[in-house]
């Protein structure tokens, strides 16, 4: 057994390459990934039953200590095989000037993931709206690329770089809670305060809406006399677990206030024109015609 250790692989000048180092370095290698793994398990379990913010904050912290512990392990293997640590780092700054060229888009989207990171302008749990328009709730944020997942459940996954160089929206940065606007029209013969009354006790059917704090409560704005109707608007803040589902919660308050227009009689508006003929074939005034159709017999 111990020839077979001894056996040697591969000679290279100096260095000389054992069954012994290819076994040690093995050993250090899978231990720094079973290491790092379990570390990073174990912090994501101080996240359970704690608040989404510090959720995020474990989550970042799991992140790190799990790639630190991969890199020194790695670096510890390379050493067990009689290499240099300070050549292997200098071949490495070398090499990442070549790999840069050529993979440009996976070092971009490698950084875009660690000042996502440390910027924490993303985090779990955050509801974001990309440039494209899609919606959903951030589940993961990796190293190269962050799994979104939608109103639908799908799961998108999407590059690092492009929440750092586009404009995202982010509805949960600094407050959970957030403000919904629902516009509707009513027929001009329509009591405004009718409406008002009718549009509130909607909102308050909604079971999401924030009707107990005094600067949140739901209001109904009158905002223009339109062609065909008086224009509202509904506006009610919601609570933060219908922030990732605007359009259920949408429907929700549409609803609820074609209920309420029906117990108050309110009519919903149909658009209209009124037409005026002044001539008729060059005559003012000219009785119009009937067609063959519309003679009587």
């Amino acid at each position: 057994m111990n020839e077979l250790l001894q056996k040697e692989l591969i000679t290279i000048g100096e260095f000389t390459l054992k069954v012994y180092d290819l076994v040690v370095f093995g050993a250090l290698a899978l231990g720094a990934i079973v290491v790092s793994i379990v570390m990073r398990i174990m912090i994501n379990r101080l996240a359970e039953g704690r608040d989404v913010r510090e959720q995020a904050n474990i989550h970042i912290v799991g992140k790190l200590v799990y790639y630190v512990l991969l890199v020194v392990g790695f670096m510890l293997a390379l050493s067990s095989l009689g290499m240099d640590i300070s050549k292997i780092a200098l071949l490495a700054s070398a090499l990442s000037v070549g790999i840069g060229f050529g993979l440009q888009s996976v070092f971009n989207n490698f950084v875009s993931g660690i000042i996502l990171l440390f910027e924490r302008s993303i985090k779990v749990g955050d509801v974001v709206e990309l440039e494209d328009g899609m919606l959903g709730t951030v589940r993961e944020i990796n190293i190269r690329s962050t799994r979104v997942n939608t109103p639908d459940n799908m799961d998108v996954i999407v590059p690092n770089s492009e929440f750092v160089s586009t404009r995202v929206r982010n509805w949960t940065f600094s407050d959970r809670y957030r403000r919904v606007r629902v516009p509707f029209g009513v027929h001009y013969k329509s009591d405004k305060e009718v409406v008002r009354k009718a549009a509130l006790e909607a909102a308050s059917r909604v079971p999401l809406t924030i009707t107990d704090v005094e600067d949140r409560a739901p209001q109904a704005w009158l905002l223009e006399f339109g062609d065909n109707s008086l224009n509202f608007e509904l506006i009610v803040w919601v609570d933060p677990k219908a922030v990732s589902k605007p359009m259920a919660l949408r429907a929700s308050y549409m609803w609820e206030l074609e209920t309420s227009f029906k117990e108050y009689d309110i009519e919903i508006p149909y658009p209209q024109r009124d037409i005026h003929l002044r001539t008729v074939y060059g005559e003012e005034d000219a009785p119009i015609p009937l067609s063959q159709s519309q003679e009587s017999p």
